[in-house]
């Protein structure tokens, strides 16, 4: 991953002193948490992609930096959102802005966030722009809608989890790969290549994150494992682990929806009937699967380092269980 990384890591380093830049003029109070957030310590995947995209396609200016911070202000606004909606103690191994400053102050936060972004994109003076921007973050707010519909439910489909993790994850990856394309002008056809490339890469990134609560450690998640199940979310791993015939497993994810808490059923007994039932090996298939599929969306049209870089991506997002 350090690779790929290396060839956007000046225009990383821009879009921080961007992302600074727009902290320091909320606000005081806005600024404070707005700046809490951004610094706690997310790799900026998303921001990358777009710089990545953008260079595939062409479209390298200073555009591409000051939309790299929108994308991330706007995946910053969904997660502090996130946490006040889940009454979330922790993000990335710390307390979560809620957790410290309460949930008022962090959905104003959050509201801020998101028009701060969209006021740095509407000075790109691009519809274009304007447009996926809108769709991927109306998606993200559905998305929301139909997990909470879902949250305490045992009844959750396949269906159902792929298509949270689309609204949810995948269309802010495939809207940073659509960016890249609007910026280079690449011809439809391309644009819509590109940025099912990351429809594809979000939703095996998705997949990933699913996993690793079932295979990773509080320390390397930076939130309790099984966290999901305990706010009520019934994850693709889980779904597949109850479809398999594991009866005790439904009942067992049943008590906890119930008690909202791991308070007669450990965790370890959830996560040891998941391993056993191979719902795990079926849902990394499934992730292995997404990322070939964003591999081939490349197809082979440019031949560059940055072409490279993306078909390498989804192997590095593959890698984040190890």
């Amino acid at each position: 991953m350090k690779e790929i990384f290396d060839l956007v890591r000046d225009d990383l380093a821009q879009v921080e002193d961007e992302l600074a830049r727009q902290s320091d003029t909320a606000f005081p109070a806005v600024s404070e948490t707005a700046a809490y957030l951004l610094g706690g310590g997310g790799k900026r995947l998303r921001p990358a992609l777009l710089l990545l995209s953008a260079n595939y396609a062409g479209g390298k200016d200073r555009s591409a930096i000051r939309l790299a911070a929108v994308v991330e202000l706007l995946h910053s606004a969904t997660l502090i959102h996130d946490d006040v909606i889940d009454s979330a103690g922790t993000r990335r191994g710390r307390p979560s802005a809620n957790a410290r400053w309460g949930n008022h102050r962090s959905v104003l936060t959050g509201d801020w966030l998101y028009m701060q972004s969209f006021q740095m994109a509407l000075e790109e003076r691009n519809f274009r722009i304007l447009d996926v921007l809108i769709d991927l973050t109306q998606k993200m707010v559905e998305g929301e809608l139909i997990q909470l519909e879902k949250i305490g439910r045992i009844d959750v489909t396949e269906e159902d989890a792929l298509r949270l993790a689309t609204y949810k994850t995948a269309c802010l990856f495939s809207g940073c790969a659509r960016l890249g394309a609007v910026l280079g002008r690449l011809a439809s056809r391309e644009e819509e290549a590109l940025a099912e490339y990351g429809r594809y890469a979000g939703l095996a990134f998705q997949l990933v994150d699913d996993l690793l609560d079932f295979t990773a450690s509080a320390q390397q998640l930076g939130k309790p494992v099984l966290s999901d199940l305990k706010e009520g979310k019934v994850t693709l791993p889980l779904i597949y682990a109850m479809e398999n015939g594991h009866r005790e497993a439904r009942e067992l994810v049943a008590r906890v929806l119930a008690e909202k808490e791991f308070d007669s059923v450990r965790p370890e007994t959830i996560v040891s009937l998941v391993q056993d039932s191979g719902a795990l090996d079926r849902a990394r298939r499934l992730a292995h699967d997404c990322a070939q599929r964003a591999k081939a969306c490349l197809n082979g049209h440019r031949d560059s380092e940055y072409a490279r870089a993306l078909a390498t991506l989804p192997d590095f997002i593959l890698e984040r269980e190890n």
